[in-house]
């Protein structure tokens, strides 16, 4: 594996203090806010000098029921060739349920959410890793995520699920230790226990960021610093294995570049403190797991099924208010169910800067109150028209002068082609800097 060094996230916000910070070897962009035949001044920059461009995918669902997409596997390959990547990231989760598997309509999450550890879920993802190391012109590695709740009956632990998920498909690792802090606080699982029974040597790289504790819960943000906690699990990581790159995640409420900069002299700190260890040890590193290419692979379509009822009635739980599932928490789902919904705010306003312009203060309530009868069938931009065509049907917002401007505003954005060019080309530059967490 290519050792790729230390990193930082790359995002629009934080351009310009990243192409001036010392010691960055390389950056990952979110694979969706990049477009291939328009690549940020920046990234094309930081090519120029050497610095590699990993394209970093949050919408395939590899985790989910449905076998991926085709249309997402090439728009992923497409950045990978544009960026010259030696590699590309996903995650090991599902992001949408429903459909003709369930006969129920489609649902999105417009986030990630975890996965049963179950073999018929083992056996899905396996199938769905492939298909898309198929379709990738370089090599796949997936994520671990963060979760708030856990499945009810699970099979394996995390590290014995990633461990044979690796060893059937050869898939590379991208290990976040911040999820794993996150998973140790709200699942009671333990970090060491994780790193393990982990195939270290397929790491990848990995993810470092920061978050917060509120009410016993810990919500991986990446609007916060780093705390001690999630350093001192890469330091027991890097005990274990040198891994080939380490980056620092920041997504939003981005800090003066000094303090960025101390977090990545922190994170250096903690990968020589797990290096001096590592090198005092007699201890032999784990083997990495070598794929299974000769194994025939398992008739997924029952697993499938069952997979799919499974997730659409968490999803529709989550977003729709439909009873919750036998064995999941109650209290922690409605956690998660409010964090979905506030998520999605959030983003909608990111993609569509006009509407909490145009309703100011009342854009949050509003919208909240609308999410909780409106569950998210399609992508964001729909979402943000549907929320527009929701208030003008109610006779809201109640100003004369702001109901007429939504009205004008949805009118064009309705259709395949935006009525006048300058909105179209602002609504596509909020895209591009919409920021979707792992």
């Amino acid at each position: 594996m290519e050792r790729l060094g230390t990193g930082i996230g790359w995002r629009p916000e934080i351009a310009d203090a990243v192409e001036r910070m010392p010691g960055i070897d390389w950056v990952e962009a979110v694979a969706e806010n990049v477009c291939p035949g328009h690549l940020p001044e920046s990234l094309l920059r930081l090519r120029e000098r050497g610095v590699t461009v990993v394209p970093h995918g949050v919408s395939l669902g590899l985790g989910g029921a449905d076998r991926p997409d085709g249309s997402r596997l090439t728009a992923l390959a497409e950045r990978a060739e544009a960026l010259g990547s030696p590699l590309v990231t996903e995650h090991i989760a599902f992001v949408r349920a429903g459909g003709s598997l369930t006969a129920s309509p489609r649902l999105e999450a417009g986030h990630l959410l975890p996965v049963p550890r179950t073999r018929d879920s083992l056996d899905v993802l396996c199938e769905n890793i492939r298909i898309a190391q198929d379709a990738l012109p370089v090599p796949l590695a997936v994520e671990n995520i963060a979760a708030l709740i856990a499945w009810p009956g699970e099979e394996m632990t995390e590290g014995q699920f990633l461990y044979d998920l690796a060893d059937r498909t050869g898939v590379r690792l991208l290990i976040d230790v911040a999820n794993l802090h996150t998973n140790h606080v709200n699942r009671a699982e333990d970090p060491a226990k994780a790193l393990a029974e982990l195939p270290l040597e397929a790491i990848a790289y990995v993810h470092v960021a920061g978050g917060f504790e509120r009410d016993g819960v810990w919500h991986d943000s990446h609007a916060h610093p780093v705390p001690a906690a999630v350093l001192d699990i890469l330091t027991d990581l890097a005990s274990r294995v040198s891994p080939p790159g380490v980056l620092l995640e920041r997504d939003e409420n981005f800090p003066q570049p000094a303090e960025l900069e101390r977090e990545l002299e922190a994170i250096q700190g903690a990968l020589e403190r797990g290096r001096a260890t590592r090198e005092s040890s007699t201890s032999s590193p784990s083997k990495a797991p070598q794929g299974s290419a000769a194994e025939p692979p398992a008739d997924t379509t029952a697993a499938r099924q069952r997979l799919a009822l499974a997730q659409t009635a968490l999803l529709s739980a989550l977003i729709a208010g439909t009873p919750v599932p036998e064995g999941f928490d109650r209290v922690r789902l409605g956690v998660q169910a409010r964090a979905l919904t506030g998520k999605r705010a959030d983003v909608v306003a990111k993609v569509a800067p006009e509407l909490p312009h145009i309703l100011g203060k009342g854009y949050r309530p509003a919208f909240l109150a609308y999410a909780q009868g409106h569950p998210m069938t399609g992508g964001y931009r729909q979402d943000a028209l549907d929320f527009a065509g929701h208030l003008l049907d109610g006779e809201r917002p109640e100003d004369a002068a702001a109901r007429r401007e939504l009205h004008e505003w949805r009118q064009e954005r309705s259709g395949p082609t935006p009525h006048s060019h300058r909105p179209a080309a602002r609504l596509a530059r909020a895209t591009r800097k919409v920021l979707l967490r792992r």
